[in-house]
């Protein structure tokens, strides 16, 4: 790649300058018809900070341009909490000291008629690392038993072979949500004590491998805290720009997590305060308009009114970390009536004894309800149903 041509410079050189951007540069990014990297390093600048309203009316109008008024929204259902990785910032990682549990198959579908109950088409399906416990056949088991109920199936889960990938789009999955959690090599090496997580590249190229497999769609992003936030931000950007680049049919969703409590207590190096996320979300909708955005119940309420619709395209609703969270919220709700106390005293303790350590603390917990007409408050349809699971197959 010539040098004359900005894309050859490395992520530090494009951090150095992000932080010596001014106002200037941001401004030109903000009136650039086909913002590409060098834009987006200003957008993300320090010097964009000062901006920020100006980003957030920018990327207000390609929302409403390429999503109207509407916020897609999807469920996470945990079906195991086995791990045997060690990431030192995760509830579920191996040395953690909890009780351990997945799913069975009448579990499962106990918690999926809880979330079609409340409306629901679109599920997340979550597990820890691979073990013997919940391992790939469980998974492939799960997504067809999902499949058959909700119309559209996704996985957040391990890193797997192109071959598994093709097996799990053909028992019914649409996409992968996979994060590679830092771009910095030496710290993510840190991070990642043990475990097959510990491989950086097998992570790094699993999106491009579930593409190429046959999924329709992948979501990428980055743990934001564990590493400098702008330097995460780039190499996130880039990633992007690849996978769009060489799987144009396919789509590619990014998400926006930030380090929140969780058992283990892990503390993060960088602080990434709300203003700083909505920087984020600004950008990458002011660079790539018409790709969804995503934020989780890991966020303030206050902060999600905020910011959906300006940027952020789709949200998760009534989100619970826990194995069997769904069912046991209904069980508990159903029997908190005269005549139940003692069944009702006898879930709460069970809930409190095995499902009260989630993977982290969800911060957001409206249930859909609420949720759902805090959006129409301020003008936005929730969108339950977006795909049709007759199109898995084509």
């Amino acid at each position: 790649m010539k040098k004359n041509n900005p894309e050859w410079l490395g992520p530090d050189k494009w951090l150095q300058l992000s932080n010596n951007a001014d106002e200037t540069r941001v401004k030109a990014a903000l009136s650039t018809v086909s913002p590409g990297i060098k834009e987006f390093a200003a957008l993300v600048s320090p010097a964009a900070a000062n901006l920020v309203e100006q980003l957030a009316q920018r990327a207000q109008v390609l929302t409403r341009k390429h999503f109207g008024r509407t916020i897609s929204l999807y469920v996470p259902l945990y079906l195991s909490n086995f791990c045997s990785g060690g990431c030192v910032y995760c509830g579920f990682s191996s040395d953690r000291r909890q009780p351990r549990r997945k799913l069975g198959t009448e579990e499962l579908k106990a918690e999926i008629s809880a979330l079609k109950r409340k409306g629901f088409e679109d599920v997340l399906l979550l597990t820890g690392e691979r073990t013997p416990a919940a391992d790939f056949n469980y998974l492939v088991k799960s997504v067809k038993t999902a499949a058959e109920v909700f119309h559209n199936v996704t996985v957040e889960a391990f890193a797997m072979t192109s071959e598994e990938y093709e097996k799990l789009a053909g028992a019914g999955c649409t996409g992968i949500t996979i994060y590679q959690e830092t771009y910095d090599r030496k710290l993510y090496s840190k991070l990642h004590r043990w475990g097959e997580k510990r491989n950086y590249d097998f992570r790094l190229e699993a999106p491009a491998r579930a593409l190429q497999a046959g999924m329709r769609n992948v979501g990428i992003g980055v743990l934001l805290g564990l590493h400098d936030p702008r330097s995460d931000a780039i190499c996130l950007f880039q990633h992007v720009v690849q996978l769009r680049k060489k799987f144009w049919k396919a789509g590619v969703l990014v998400s926006f997590p930030r380090i929140c409590a969780q058992y283990g207590d892990f503390k993060p190096g960088y602080e990434v305060d709300d203003r700083l996320l909505a920087q984020f979300i600004f950008a990458f909708r002011i660079c790539f308009p018409d790709m969804p955005l995503v934020l989780s119940t890991r966020e303030r309420a206050e902060f999600r009114d905020g910011i959906a619709g300006i940027g952020v395209s789709r949200m998760s609703a009534a989100s619970r970390t826990t194995v069997g969270g769904y069912y046991h919220e209904a069980r508990l709700r159903k029997d908190a009536t005269p005549g139940h106390a003692g069944l009702r005293k006898e879930v709460t303790a069970r809930s409190a004894g095995n499902l009260e350590k989630g993977q982290f603390d969800v911060n957001d917990t409206r249930d859909a309800k609420t949720f759902c007409s805090a959006m129409r408050r301020r003008g936005l349809e929730p969108v339950f149903k977006n795909w049709e699971s007759v199109f898995r197959g084509r």
